[in-house]
């Protein structure tokens, strides 16, 4: 067949228009960035109110969106889990940790094959799928099987650890794609974290050239363990906070409070907690120079961290990225009061190695401790958890404020245009999933590899971040270790793992200090019966 002049410019112009046609279906999708603190309290970036210096997470939130009320799951384990499948964390399998199974299809120990993750979902949606960091939702760590590991679960590209914690200089775990790799002298894992999710934009780009016609769009989920125990930082980092930290909790409790207020973050009105009954007055505490120590190398952990973020924001920024690029930064629990000692669960399954190579390893919280060093491992414990959480109680692990509050970050400069502004909407980490899904227009499955899929628990945000729209949510629940909560509207009805239902008016008392179970107990046996049907529907029950 002969094809005329006029004919063939017909065609190459068909061509390239099919050919625009099919390139922008992912060239108008967003890029997705979604970055997790391991370990780090409500009030510990600047822009939540601390004193730590975090520029470049103020920088994102002063050019975004911050939300006031986002619930994380106040665990490791379970925060993961729930925020890569937009599930309760019992429907995953993972209602405890990885390190647990029980009967009971909640409590499985690993996530199971009725969820997909968000890299899976993207993946079918045309994107390239990238992790760096911590994954923590596979019951195992042995090569041998990894049936669960990121490549495994959707994801095209990770580095990191599948273990949950260790040691920043030579962490056990550590990973390329699905290959065991040793770290290198001068290694430090946040920086490692941050520098690796840096090479997986500038190799994206380079396999990606020349949008719209062979761009591809790519989430990628980096997962810090910083500021997770043990105290490991740089000796240059950790001194430019020991002076803040001599000041002691008392003072600094008050003034995290006051800039929150400042803010906008807490309201006028909301008094502060008490400080832990556990904890002394600083006054009277001997040896304040260690303990600033303590809470010092804690801060140079997040301040690395906070480095590595921006580093990641100027490669975007360099790969003209940027703009398009919806960033998402939240934390999977509140501060951590646990403590070193033989009793703490990390310590028993790992003592057997903290004497090795000739080098003797010491650990636990004394004096005689200096963290920040390679051979330490210790925490900050109660004393500093209580100042993280400012101005909430109780801890990692637990149902109240100080376990479940997350600073929560939305940056996306093509679409979010109210800067520096604030949302007050119950949310959290049931809600991510479905934002992304929202926003890529990706299709979350029904069925995936011959597997029933749940359906998605959370909420879009992405209407409440640009307009500020209602959430169209009737109530929100946890349980982690039988602490368990119901939030429905301003009110909360939470218990400890061996206590009573309590009962609070979030608008009036965020820091739950003033308990009204006993004037509304029609209100406590309704929103209890709600948890506890809500319980039995997701598989924390029967337990």
């Amino acid at each position: 067949m002969i094809i005329s002049g006029n004919n063939k410019i017909q065609i190459i112009i068909l061509v390239i228009a099919f050919s625009l046609l099919s390139c922008n279906k992912t060239d108008d999708k967003p890029n997705i960035v979604l970055i997790m603190a391991d370990d780090m309290g409500f009030s510990d970036i600047g822009s939540y109110g601390g004193e730590i210096k975090t520029p470049n997470l103020d920088k994102l939130a002063a050019e975004g969106v911050r939300f006031t009320q986002f619930y994380n799951n106040a665990r490791c384990c379970p925060t993961r889990a729930a925020l890569l499948t937009g599930l309760y964390p019992h429907q995953t399998g993972l209602g405890h940790m990885v390190d647990s199974r029980v009967g009971s299809a909640g409590y499985y120990g690993e996530i199971n094959r009725n969820c997909v993750t968000i890299a899976e979902v993207l993946g079918e949606s045309g994107y390239s799928t990238y992790m760096s960091g911590k994954w923590h939702v596979s019951r195992s760590v042995n090569p041998e099987d990894k049936s669960n590991w990121p490549l495994q679960r959707g994801f095209d590209r990770f580095y990191g650890t599948i273990t949950g914690a260790g040691s920043y200089y030579d962490p056990a775990t550590l990973t390329m794609m699905n290959e065991p790799v040793k770290a290198k002298p001068g290694f430090y894992y946040t920086d490692a974290i941050s520098d690796t999710a840096c090479k997986f934009i500038l190799e994206h780009k380079m396999n990606n050239p020349g949008k719209p016609f062979f761009g591809k769009p790519f989430f990628l989920y980096i997962a810090y363990t910083a500021p997770h125990w043990p105290l490991h930082a740089p000796e240059d980092v950790i001194i430019d906070y020991q002076y803040i930290y001599e000041q002691g909790w008392d003072v600094l409790r008050t003034e995290r409070l006051k800039r929150q207020k400042e803010i906008g973050i807490i309201d006028d009105h909301i008094e502060l907690s008490e400080r832990d009954t556990r904890i002394p007055a600083w006054e009277s505490v001997d040896k304040k120079k260690w303990q600033a120590r303590r809470m010092a190398t804690y801060a140079a952990q997040v301040d690395i961290m906070d480095r590595g973020i921006g580093r990641i924001v100027q490669t975007l920024r360099e790969q003209k990225q940027l703009d398009n690029t919806l960033i998402f930064f939240l934390s999977d629990n509140g501060g951590c009061a646990e403590g070193w000692n033989a009793e703490n669960a990390w310590v028993k399954r790992y003592a057997p190695e903290f004497n090795f190579d000739g080098v003797k390893l010491h650990f636990g919280n004394n004096p005689s401790i200096i963290p920040g060093a390679d051979t330490t491992y210790s925490s900050y414990e109660t004393e500093w958890a209580n100042l993280s959480n400012t101005p909430f109680r109780w801890y990692k692990h637990y149902g109240h404020e100080g376990g479940v509050a997350s600073p929560f970050i939305m940056h996306w400069p093509n679409t979010l245009d109210d800067k520096n502004s604030l949302r007050n909407h119950v949310t959290g980490i049931i809600d991510i999933m479905a934002t992304i899904v929202d926003v890529t227009g990706a299709e979350y499955p029904e069925l995936y590899n011959g597997n029933a899929i749940i359906p998605m628990e959370g909420l879009s945000l992405i209407d409440a971040a640009i307009n500020n729209s209602p959430l169209d949510r009737s109530a929100y629940y946890f349980e982690h270790e039988w602490n368990r909560y119901i939030r429905k509207g301003k009110w909360k009805l939470v218990a400890l793992w061996n206590g009573e239902w309590e009962l609070y008016d979030m608008e009036k008392d965020r820091t739950e200090l003033n308990d009204l179970s006993d004037q509304y107990p029609e209100l406590v046996e309704e929103l209890k019966d709600e948890w506890e049907r809500w319980a039995w529907r997701t598989g924390v029950l029967p337990k």
